[in-house]
């Protein structure tokens, strides 16, 4: 008899087993992603634009007592569900910090460097067009990297890429996430309300003190930081996706039991359940049932609640939230305005930014911190897969779209920017993905 699998597959199984590849295919999240872009053009400009934008703007809401909040369903999705997204970047990013990529100054010194040039020099790049006009605000948009789209891509090329090299361009990302967060947090907030900033402070304080009382509860931090923490943020002006960032950084991310005792534990009621008398029924007895409850709560404590919660949070963010936000901006019209728009002073400062920035940037910082000897290259790595890495750290899709909805106004803006980002990221990807094929040994 074979243990490792169950005794027969039921015909959901058979049905969801698709279902369960795809999700643990990591290249499948930004195939996804671009299949929302590619649904999105096509339904603005070849079945009807008026449903598709009459659909987002649809108003939702909930009221408790006097209070009530009514928004639009675009409203909701940037401002409700991609809380979830910053919260599943400042999970990543507080683990990276505490025992990743990010956790020594040696291991951290040269993606931090990279990002940091793949966010000044597309600064730079842009207010070379902007600088003094109207559209300025903008400066922010093409410092962003897609880490979805970025990494589907780099995954296509299997293994010709070193695995050094995706963790350095993960490592860059999430680096790249904090300073994204950061720049939205204090260049795009406006009109502070500090009572309810206030608010916020004691829920934050509430989340902090649950993490060091021991708190591990999952449903603690949700309740309080959902219901207290992110109305607080979304009443006090300051963007609400900034709270998601806070509540992840209040996480516990420490084990209850160290590894050792998790296995003579999990070992001594394996002993104990194979030993406890059996039923000859479908049924388990309560000896057995009691056993099952008692791995569980073993189980609970050999794990970190910051762990649990990215690894269920992390196929809803890939192939529901992302994606939905894709759809929900990406319905660009295109005719002969939009394309003669690319040569605007917008779209030259993001495309160009995004392009040429972003790989200048981050392969120039590079080379000084391994020129200085404070930082290496990543193990079988060449200058010119670096190269192919700045191209890839281009695709800004996501996270660009998202300060673009913030910097600007205008409605026309907004189409000229999110067209210069979907074009620029085309030919990034397209770019990074030829340097790096052709640059990498199988």
């Amino acid at each position: 008899m074979n243990f490792l699998k169950p005794n027969h597959k039921t015909p959901l199984d058979v049905l969801l087993k698709p279902v369960d590849n795809l999700l643990k295919n990591k290249a499948s999240s930004g195939i996804l992603l671009f299949v929302a872009v590619i649904i999105a053009l096509i339904w603005v400009n070849l079945i009807d634009a008026e449903s598709y934008h009459h659909l987002w703007e649809n108003v939702i809401g909930f009221s408790v007592g006097s209070f009530s909040i009514e928004k639009s369903l675009h409203y909701w999705i940037n401002d409700g569900l991609m809380t979830i997204f910053f919260f599943t970047i400042g999970l990543e990013i507080k683990r990276e910090i505490m025992a990743g990529d990010l956790s020594s100054l040696k291991k951290a010194s040269l993606p931090i460097a990279a990002a940091i040039g793949g966010m000044v020099f597309p600064a730079i790049v842009y207010l070379a067009f902007n600088n003094g006009t109207p559209s300025e605000s903008g400066w922010g948009i093409p410092m962003a990297t897609d880490i979805a789209f970025s990494l589907g891509v780099l995954s296509l090329l299997g293994k010709r890429i070193p695995l050094a090299l995706k963790v350095f361009l993960t490592a860059l990302a999430i680096v790249d996430d904090l300073g994204a967060v950061l720049v939205i947090a204090f260049f795009y907030t406006e009109n502070l309300y500090i009572n309810f900033l206030e608010w916020g402070g004691i829920f934050f304080l509430i989340l902090v003190i649950g993490n060091l009382i021991g708190v591990r509860k999952s449903g603690f931090y949700i309740l309080i930081g959902a219901c207290g923490l992110w109305i607080a943020f979304l009443l006090s002006g300051v963007h609400a996706t900034l709270a998601g960032v806070l509540i992840a950084a209040a996480i516990p991310a420490r084990v209850k039991i160290d590894e050792r005792f998790f296995l003579k534990k999990l070992n001594f009621l394996i002993d104990k359940f194979e030993h406890a008398k059996r039923t000859d029924s479908s049924f388990i007895t309560e000896e057995q049932q009691d056993i099952l409850e008692q791995m569980k709560v073993t189980r609970a404590m050999a794990e970190t609640p910051l762990q649990k919660m990215e690894h269920a949070l992390n196929p809803i963010v890939a192939y529901l939230i992302l994606p939905l936000f894709a759809l929900s901006n990406a319905g660009i019209v295109i005719n002969s305005e939009i394309i003669y728009s690319l040569f605007s002073d917008v779209s030259l400062g993001i495309g160009l930014g995004l392009i040429l920035g972003k790989s200048l940037g981050i392969v120039l910082l590079s080379y000084i911190l391994v020129k200085l000897k404070i930082s290496f290259l990543p193990p079988n790595t060449s200058w010119v897969q670096m190269i192919g890495i700045g191209l890839m750290a281009g695709i800004g899709f996501t996270m660009s779209i998202f300060i673009s909805e913030l910097a600007f106004t205008d409605p026309i803006v907004k189409e000229q920017a999110k067209m210069a980002i979907l074009v620029a990221s085309i030919i990034s990807g397209l770019a990074g993905y030829l340097v790096l094929k052709f640059s990498s040994r199988a």
